[in-house]
């Protein structure tokens, strides 16, 4: 398993919490990897603590002008020289085997896209909910209803689909990626045991929620360019499983 892997990290405002982000990265047991932290900007000592870190497979792009995650990711990915593309965010966690575990299963089992269950717990790492529970065979249909698929720990092989943009679509470029991928590919496979530990940060309950609601159905009706019926359709579906998944879409 000597092939590359990609991780991109696109980071703003995160001193509380990069330093956790950095050692689990570190702590890996694969350790062919090359990181690229975009730091969008940030007004705190985010940057003071990526570079007090010396390991050579960590490339930090600072930006002088916040341009946002999506375009920060996408700035990272024009770099990204490996097979494998993975995403992290700066505010959360991989367990030690979670780089080891996906490029094993792509690699043994042919696969294009996997993801793993994760951890859900407060921005001081204690428990929150129970553990998300990862779905295996996600194709495209699967994939309109919601977002079962994290970027937190999810990894695609760019030697068979390339490396994929992440189109700008406010808030839910996540949902759009995945679309995308699985546009090109049969379906996204399960790793059901919790590699990743996702931050559940209060001020991201903080947004409104029927604005997130509209953004969604930007996904179905300007980005897929669904009738106006699938559209209003499939958001319903999205904020129901939302609620199921969270309490709240």
């Amino acid at each position: 398993m000597s092939d590359l892997v990609s991780i991109i990290t696109p980071c703003y405002n995160s001193e509380k919490y990069i330093s956790d982000t950095i050692e689990s990265v570190l702590q890996q047991t694969y350790s062919h990897w090359e990181w690229i932290i975009v730091d969008d900007n940030s007004t705190d000592k985010s940057t003071e603590i990526i570079q007090k870190y010396s390991d050579s497979r960590i490339k930090l792009i600072k930006q002088t002008q916040n341009i946002g995650a999506a375009v920060a990711r996408n700035r990272a990915l024009e770099c990204a020289s490996g097979r494998f593309i993975t995403f992290l965010d700066s505010d959360d966690i991989w367990l030690p085997t979670f780089l080891e575990k996906s490029v094993e299963f792509l690699c043994s089992k042919k696969e294009t896209l996997v993801y793993a269950s994760y951890k859900r717990v407060d921005e001081n790492l204690q428990p929150k909910l129970d553990d998300f529970i990862a779905e295996d065979h996600i194709d495209y249909k699967r994939m309109l209803y919601n977002c079962p698929i994290p970027m937190l720990t999810a990894m695609y092989d760019s030697q068979e689909i390339g490396k994929i943009e992440i189109p700008i679509v406010d808030k839910r470029e996540d949902h759009a990626m995945w679309l995308t991928i699985l546009s090109k590919t049969k379906e996204a496979r399960a790793i059901t045991e919790s590699l990743g530990i996702y931050r559940m940060r209060e001020n991201s309950y903080s947004r409104n929620k029927f604005e997130i609601l509209f953004k969604q159905f930007d996904v179905y009706f300007k980005f897929l360019k669904l009738p106006l019926h699938k559209s209003v359709f499939y958001t319903i579906c999205w904020a129901l499983n939302g609620l199921k998944k969270y309490g709240r879409f």
